[in-house]
C-alpha cells in the first residue's frame, strides 16, 4: 500500500519533525564535524517542503516533487548572481509574500556562497538517493495508509521490511513518527486525552527500523493517551547503538520487561542486578592440628545474586523471566504457542491459511455470474 509522509503535514511545526526524522534516519556513519551541512541540508529541506505543502497542488506533495526542485537547483560557482529555476519561483513567492515560511527559511539557505551551496546540494542529492528508485518514488506518491484514523477504530497495520537490507528503514521512522504525533494531536483535540480504541505498537526488531525522533518522551506520555508500544529487542546494546544516553529512559519508561534468554553481557548484567539478591546462610568449618586439635564453626547470613550472569547465559530456553512495575520478578514458562485455541487460524498450522496480500490489494473487478451491469460500446475513432 502506498504511503506518503506529505499527506500528514498539517502545520509549519509537522515539516520540521519530517526533515527531522529523514534527516536522523540518513545520515550514515557520519562525524560531529559534519553538522554544519546538516544543518544547512535541513534549512534547504524545510524551505523546499514548505512551498511544495503550501504552494504546490495536492497531486505534487511528494518526495518526488522534492527531487526536482532539488535537480533543478543549478549552482555557478563563479556566477553569484546566477538564478536557477527554483530561485525564480522562490522570488514569485516572496513578491506575493515576504513573510511566507518557506521564503523565510530559503533566504537562509542562500546565505551560502556558491561553491558552499554546491556542496548542500550534492550532499542532499546522496541523502535522498533512496528516491531515485521508480518503486520508491511510486509508492510515496500518495497515501492509503489513513495513519490518523488508528485510534478510531479496530485496525490491524503490518509494516514490512527487509531484515538484512536497512536502506528503507527510514520510511518505517517516519511513519512511527507521524503516527505517534498525529495519534497523540486527536486525542487530545478530539477524544480529551484518550483515544477510544487503545493503539498497541508491536516493534519488532526495533533496532534495525531506524531512529524514532524523541522516543524517550514519546514512551512517557503515549501511555496516558491509549497507546503503547513493545519494543523488541536482541540485546539492550543495540538501543544503546541507536539512542545513546536516552536508551536508559527509553527501557525505564517500560512498564514490563520480558527476558527470553541471551549471551549479551550489558543485558545479563542489568538483568541480574534488576532481580536482586537472595539471602543464603554459610557455614565455615575448621580443624587445627597442634599439640591441641580445635574445632571452630563459623555461621554467616549472605547475598547472593538471584541468578547471576553466569546462570543467565545459560537459562532454559523454555524459560523466561518477567518483571512487572510493583511487582518482583519471577521465573516463567515460555507459553506454547500450538495449544492457543486460535492457532488453527495460522499458515503454521495449515498452508491454506496464508494471506494473499496481492488479492487483498487487488483493484481488479470481480463479475459474478448473477450480477447485472451495463455494457458501453465505444468507437475511439470518434475521439
Amino acid at each position: 500500500m502506498h504511503y506518503n509522509p506529505f499527506s500528514y503535514i498539517k502545520s509549519e511545526k509537522d515539516i520540521l519533525k519530517l526533515v527531522n526524522v529523514l534527516i536522523a534516519n540518513t545520515k550514515g556513519d557520519g562525524k560531529t564535524g559534519e553538522d554544519f551541512w546538516i544543518k544547512a541540508e535541513t534549512l534547504l529541506y524545510t524551505a523546499l517542503i514548505g512551498y511544495i505543502y503550501f504552494e504546490a497542488p495536492e497531486n505534487e506533495q511528494n518526495f518526488s516533487t522534492l527531487i526536482e526542485f532539488i535537480n533543478a537547483m543549478e549552482v555557478r560557482e563563479d556566477d553569484e548572481d546566477f538564478k536557477n529555476p527554483v530561485d525564480i519561483m522562490f522570488d514569485v513567492l516572496e513578491a506575493k509574500n515576504p513573510e511566507h515560511f518557506a521564503v523565510r527559511q530559503y533566504k537562509k539557505y542562500k546565505l551560502a556562497a556558491g561553491k558552499t551551496a554546491k556542496s548542500i546540494l550534492i550532499s542532499c542529492g546522496a541523502r535522498l538517493a533512496p528516491f531515485d528508485i521508480k518503486e520508491l518514488r511510486e509508492l510515496t506518491s500518495y497515501d492509503e495508509m489513513e495513519l490518523d484514523t488508528l485510534g478510531d477504530k479496530k485496525t490491524a497495520l503490518f509494516f514490512i521490511i527487509s531484515d538484512t537490507d536497512d536502506t528503507f528503514n527510514f520510511i518505517v521512522s517516519m511513519a512511527y513518527t507521524q503516527l505517534f504525533n498525529l495519534l497523540c494531536d486527536k486525542a487530545d483535540d478530539v477524544y480529551g486525552g484518550r483515544l477510544p480504541v487503545h493503539v498497541r505498537c508491536l516493534i519488532d526488531e526495533c533496532a534495525n527500523i531506524g531512529q524514532i525522533p524523541k522516543l524517550e518522551k514519546l514512551m512517557a506520555t503515549i501511555r496516558s493517551r491509549e497507546i503503547s508500544a513493545c519494543i523488541f529487542l536482541q540485546a539492550q546494546s543495540q538501543l544503546k547503538a541507536i539512542y545513546k544516553d536516552n536508551a536508559e529512559t527509553i527501557i525505564g519508561n517500560c512498564d514490563s520487561m520480558v527476558f527470553l534468554g541471551g549471551k549479551e553481557k550489558t543485558t545479563l548484567k542489568d538483568v541480574s542486578e534488576s532481580l536482586g539478591k537472595e539471602t543464603i546462610d554459610m557455614f565455615n568449618t575448621s580443624d587445627t592440628h597442634g599439640n591441641q586439635r580445635s574445632y571452630g564453626i563459623n555461621y554467616q547470613k549472605l547475598g547472593k545474586e538471584l541468578m547471576s550472569i553466569d546462570e543467565l547465559a545459560v537459562m532454559d530456553g523454555n524459560k523466561c523471566i518477567l518483571q512487572l512495575r510493583g511487582v518482583r520478578p519471577f521465573l516463567s514458562e515460555k507459553y506454547d504457542i500450538t495449544k492457543h485455541p486460535n492457532y488453527k487460524y495460522l499458515s503454521d498450522f495449515d498452508i491454506k491459511n496464508t494471506f494473499d496480500i496481492e488479492k487483498y490489494l487487488s483493484t481488479k473487478l470481480k463479475i459474478n455470474d448473477n450480477d447485472i451491469y451495463d455494457i458501453y460500446e465505444i468507437d475511439l475513432t470518434d475521439y
